[in-house]
């Protein structure tokens, strides 16, 4: 999850530098989007992991 994120980002930065401001735009979005979604996901892998071994 995190690579399809930062694939996204990859191609918001490309699609900036060329000039193409909606596309940019809605894969920054989708960038943050997955970005956030690993994070919750890496939280709740970590608890329930702590959870398990306690």
């Amino acid at each position: 999850m995190l690579h399809y994120a930062i694939v996204f980002f990859v191609i918001a930065l490309i699609a900036a530098l060329f000039g193409f401001g909606g596309i940019a735009a809605s894969a920054v979005g989708i960038g943050q989007i997955l970005f956030l979604v690993f994070i919750v996901l890496a939280i709740a892998t970590f608890l329930f992991g702590l959870v398990r071994k306690g």
